[in-house]
């Protein structure tokens, strides 16, 4: 598994995995010109998931520098056939520790549609834990509200394990 910056070159690959059936339910409708937007944000990085020399998947990530309020926020989803093999949380883990111990973060956030039990359960895995709900949050593809679970994890409790 790798992670490297994504770009132009992975827009057609990125854009398959947002349409999957099992991936577009949690992240909206999207195409070409929302999603190089994406690329272009300044305020976060996005980067391409590969294995094999594939993109499978994608990585947000959000930092805040505020000092008094200094952590970083993720954000993740792999194509369907690529779901259950333990990438997800590989690719998190790979994420957490450079965040932790080259971006000096002490604390990372994840926030899930509240529904997104298999998320959940990933997130869970890693070590983040509950916080709260935040009610109507996002809007689905559908157009409604939803909930969204906010998560974090703190660097201590990451380096101590289960």
């Amino acid at each position: 598994m790798l992670l490297r910056r994504a770009g132009e070159r992975d827009v057609p690959a990125l854009l398959t995995m947002l349409r999957d059936p099992e991936v577009a339910p949690w992240w909206g409708n999207y195409d070409a010109d929302r999603l190089r937007a994406d690329l272009n944000d300044p305020g976060s990085e996005m980067f391409a998931v590969e294995v094999g020399g594939e993109v499978i998947g994608v990585l947000q990530v959000a930092e805040e520098n505020e000092p008094d309020y200094r952590h970083a926020a993720l954000d993740i989803s792999l194509r369907s056939d690529f779901h259950h093999q333990g990438l997800g949380r590989e690719t998190l883990r790979v994420a957490i520790d450079h965040l932790i111990d080259e971006r000096g973060h002490h604390r990372l956030t994840i926030d899930p549609a509240a529904e997104n039990e298999r998320a959940i359960r990933c997130y869970t895995a890693v070590g983040f834990r509950p916080v709260g709900i935040m009610r109507g949050y996002e809007r689905a593809p559908d157009g409604r509200w939803r909930d969204s679970l906010l998560m974090d994890l703190l660097a201590e409790e990451y380096r101590a394990g289960p």
